[in-house]
Order: C-alpha cells, then sequence, then structure tokens
C-alpha cells in the first residue's frame, strides 16, 4: 500500500523535523507538509490534502483546537494531537474540537505509529494516562449504578448513534452509515443528551469511553 500522507502542525521546527525522521523510516507514512502554527495548517491541509493531521494544542496565531475545528468542517479529515498537555480538560477541548486521538509527548515512538495506525483506519486513540482517568472515573460511576441505568433508557437507534459518535463520526458520516437523513440523526442526539444529561459532543465522547462504547487501546 501507499504510504500515508501526513501534515505535521507544531511551532517547534526541531521537533517537526524529528518527527518527519521517526515516521518516514518507517515506510509507512509520508509528510506532504509541515506548518508552523494553526492557519499554516489550515493553508497546507486545503492546498495538500493530506489524509491525516498530527498536530500540536498549543501554537500562535490559531491554536490547535481551532484549526481541528476548521478543518472537520472543511475537509473532514482525522486529526491527531500530540501535546505536553496531559489534562482532562485539554482532552475533552480536544475531543469537541472533532479529534480522532489525543497522545501526550512523553509517548514512545511506537505508540504514536499505533496512534497513527488507529487514527487513520477510522479509529480512534486515547493516550494511556487519559485513559486511566477516565477507567477509574468510569469504575466510580458504575459502582454508584449511574452510567447503565442512563444507557437503559436510550433505545436501540439512540445506543447505534452514541456509538458512532464515540468512534469519532460527524453527524454527516454517521447519516451516511445508517442510511438516514441529517436530522434525524441530529434530533436522535439531541434525545440521547437529554436523557443523559449530556450538553456537547466532548461528553458524549466521555461518557461513550466511559461505558465501553470504545475501547481505548491498551498501555
Amino acid at each position: 500500500m501507499p504510504p500515508i500522507r501526513l501534515l505535521i502542525a507544531d511551532d517547534q521546527a526541531l521537533f517537526r523535523e524529528g518527527l518527519r525522521l521517526l515516521l518516514e523510516q518507517t515506510g509507512e507514512f509520508t509528510v506532504v507538509g509541515e506548518a508552523a502554527d494553526g492557519l499554516e495548517a489550515l493553508e497546507q491541509a486545503e492546498a495538500l490534502r493530506p489524509e491525516l493531521v498530527l498536530m500540536d494544542i498549543s501554537m500562535p496565531r490559531m491554536d490547535g483546537l481551532e484549526a481541528a475545528r476548521r478543518l472537520r468542517a472543511r475537509l473532514g479529515v482525522p486529526v491527531l494531537f500530540l501535546t505536553v498537555h496531559d489534562t482532562d480538560s485539554y482532552f475533552f477541548g480536544a475531543l469537541e474540537a472533532g479529534a480522532s486521538g489525543y497522545v501526550v509527548k512523553d509517548a514512545v515512538g511506537g505508540d504514536l505509529i499505533a496512534a497513527l495506525r488507529i487514527v487513520h483506519s477510522g479509529g480512534v486513540y486515547l493516550s494511556p494516562s487519559v485513559t486511566k482517568r477516565l477507567v477509574e472515573d468510569y469504575l466510580h460511576r458504575v459502582s454508584l449504578g449511574e452510567e447503565r441505568k442512563s444507557f437503559e433508557t436510550l433505545t436501540h437507534r439512540e445506543r447505534e448513534i452514541l456509538r458512532l459518535i464515540g468512534q469519532g463520526l460527524t453527524n454527516h458520516q454517521i447519516a451516511e452509515r445508517l442510511v438516514v437523513s441529517i436530522n434525524t440523526v441530529q434530533t436522535h442526539r439531541l434525545h440521547i443528551m437529554e436523557k443523559l444529561n449530556l450538553h456537547n459532543r466532548a461528553q458524549l465522547m466521555q461518557y461513550a469511553v466511559r461505558l465501553g462504547l470504545i475501547r481505548p487501546q491498551p498501555d
């Protein structure tokens, strides 16, 4: 198979160079472009049409979260964040922005490569340090009987749509997968959020992970 076309966005040129060397030596990836900030990432992505964007969060002019929102809206290209931020606020902000994966920069090269493979194949990858906290939170809620009870209030179609949201699919992609209209997906999504008392995409993703509707990658 041809190598995966990848765009790297990070404000540190030396770090981008190291990533390029690490990834291209595998033979699985070719770095078609580099960007030093979110605006440049948008420009490069529109011009080069990469299959996947590997992006930092903290960048000048436009941060990675806003850039990811626009990339998903304009091009639908999957975004994997590679960042120093290991806090829930950044993680759920990344999910809300439409990211398909989140890797902390202290990860070894093999973890990053595995994450890229999973995201490119349509999956979701969460850094082990983040998934550990999610699992702990999930186990706490299960012990209180909260999660399973709320999940059982959903209809079969609502559960199906929640699983697809958990896999990172957009409303348009879910509509195509289920052969229904986007309006139908949006209506089901609103019902899901009302029943579960959730308020945005990030919370839906968090709920899906906690309940095991998507499986975090093992350490």
